[in-house]
């Protein structure tokens, strides 16, 4: 819209306004968020606020920028999916007062029925912050920063700008002789002059409280939209003598919202860089930050090295001298320090200090590896609790499961923990060692230092120290394949080999015997003839 701001009147036309009130030390008297959006343009069911980017929705990061100026009061104006969204802001702030935005569309009127219930609990006074639930990556010192400038100028109203190389589609923020803010004109409305113009309007504003509500009351719809507008205020305020002053931020990012997927995801992608960026300043070794994505809520301790094609997800914690990846996601796991973890899904693990995982390994909800224990190559666990030192190294499953200290679990090992009906656990002594591929079928309780054998099945408890076998006469069917399978491949095959054996088998046969040749004397010479 065209929000363009008269210059001062003279004190004869100039209407009553009410004067800025004492600053209030300490935070801001109130930060209203406006989350009352559709968000049409992300063509999606889930409110385009409720969109996650770094582990967090947008508007959770909204409200922790907001939330750490330490606010008196905090609310949240809500429309679109109102249940939903409220509630998901609840989970996040319990304390914010959650407003909803009646009929009258526009941001004027959103924060109009913030002031109003915010009054509603006690006088408003001071300064009243107003930001918006699709910003995430604005931060709390810039809006701190807004903050102390418009205090110690005395404003009336204090707008966020950034200066952009490509302003197509921003209001302008225009400015005076002496610098202050004149206007803010449309994209749409400006003349070419003022297109060139690349200092854009955030509509982040800081507000003298008593102003704001003055104002309010004044903006009216008698526009093409038929909206009440917030930048009215503006107007208003310098109209009726008020200072109104802008901060330019150098960052544009932290003045970007995000209306479709494709902002969100350069959004993403953003604050991605800036939090691998600190992690690497922080002491993390990160192979290739291009391919690595982690989480505003993961921790990581001083030369953890990660690899490449690593997500690190929620609740995520790698302790020191860890290494994480390649193509590992890990998700609210526990990595202890000095522990690999090569080529593994994980959620909701712990891996203990100088134990080892993969590759190609699944942690599932309720793993525990203990301490230099290991969970090998393709090897699924849920719900197990692995003791220090043991080994579960190739090829198998170890569900609702204990395994002692020192165990190790051969190749092709699985615990049989569902009957169809219910889950039963299984529980492994320590130093056990099992042969390849073994079942155990739960509930069923391995002794310490018991062995079992290649193939068994273990039904029974096994005492400690015993070998359990399951021992059953191995019965050949002869011929079977050549009857049952005839002209098949391996039929033809087996008949060659026995007709093979059957030769070989055969008794040699005695090579005949061959007379002698002879020949008559008048054949060979006398040797009176070679005299």
């Amino acid at each position: 819209m065209n929000a363009e701001i008269p210059g001062h009147s003279t004190e004869a036309d100039r209407p009553e306004s009410p004067q800025p009130a004492p600053r209030v030390a300490g935070g801001p008297a109130a930060v209203v968020v406006l989350a009352a959006g559709a968000g049409t343009r992300m063509k999606s069911r889930t409110p385009k606020i409720l969109h996650e980017l770094g582990g967090r929705s947008m508007v959770a990061h909204a409200l922790a920028a907001a939330r750490g100026l330490e606010p008196q009061r905090l609310a949240v104006v809500v429309r679109h999916e109102r249940d939903r969204v409220a509630a998901h802001i609840a989970s996040l702030d319990p304390a914010a007062l959650v407003v909803d935005q009646d009929e009258i569309p526009g941001t004027g009127r959103a924060v109009e029925v913030a002031l109003d219930a915010l009054a509603a609990q006690a006088a408003l006074e001071g300064t009243v912050v107003v930001t918006y639930g699709d910003v995430p990556l604005l931060s709390t010192d810039l809006l701190r920063e807004l903050v102390v400038r418009h205090e110690a100028e005395g404003n009336a109203v204090t707008v966020l700008t950034a200066v952009l190389d490509n302003a197509h589609g921003y209001g302008r923020i225009l400015r005076d002789e002496e610098g202050a803010v004149a206007a803010i004109r449309e994209h749409k409305d400006a003349n070419d002059d003022e297109r060139e113009v690349r200092e854009v309007n955030s509509g982040i504003y800081a507000f003298d409280a008593r102003v704001l509500a003055d104002a309010l009351r004044r903006v009216t719809t008698d526009n093409a939209q038929g909206e009440k507008y917030l930048t009215d205020v503006l107007a208003i305020a310098r109209g009726a003598g008020g200072r109104v002053a802008a901060l330019v931020t150098e960052d544009r990012w932290q003045v970007e919202g995000a209306n479709d997927r494709v902002q969100l995801q350069a959004l993403a992608a953003e604050l991605n860089r800036r939090t691998v960026e600190a992690w690497m300043r922080a002491g993390v070794t990160v192979i290739d930050p291009a391919t690595t994505w982690i989480d505003g809520t993961v921790r990581l301790a001083e030369d953890v090295t990660i690899k490449p094609n690593t997500q690190l997800h929620g609740a995520t914690v790698v302790e020191r001298d860890a290494v994480v990846g390649p193509d590992s996601t890990l998700t609210d796991v526990l990595v202890g320090e000095g522990a690999t973890v090569r080529r593994t899904d994980g959620t909701k693990a712990q891996i203990g200090p100088g134990a080892t995982v993969g590759p190609f390994t699944y942690l599932r909800a309720g793993t525990v590896l203990g301490a230099d224990g290991k969970i090998g190559a393709f090897y699924e666990t849920k719900n197990a609790q692995i003791g220090r030192g043991a080994k579960l190294s190739h090829l198998g499953y170890v569900g609702d499961a204990e395994v002692g200290e020192g165990t190790n679990i051969g190749c092709g090992n699985i615990t049989a923990n569902y009957d169809g009906v219910a889950k039963h656990r299984t529980v492994i002594g320590a130093h056990v060692r099992t042969a390849s591929n073994t079942v155990f079928v739960a509930p069923v309780t391995v002794g310490d230092g018991a062995y079992t054998g290649a193939g068994a099945v273990v039904r029974k408890d096994v005492p400690a120290g015993a070998l359990a076998l399951n021992v059953a006469p191995q019965r050949n069917a002869e011929g079977w394949t050549e009857a049952k399978r005839p002209g098949s491949p391996s039929a033809v095959a087996a008949a060659a080999a026995r007709e093979a054996a059957e030769a070989a088998a055969r008794p040699a046969q005695p090579a005949p015997v061959r007379e002698p040749q002879t020949t008559s004397s008048s054949s060979i010479p006398s040797t009176e003839e070679g005299k």
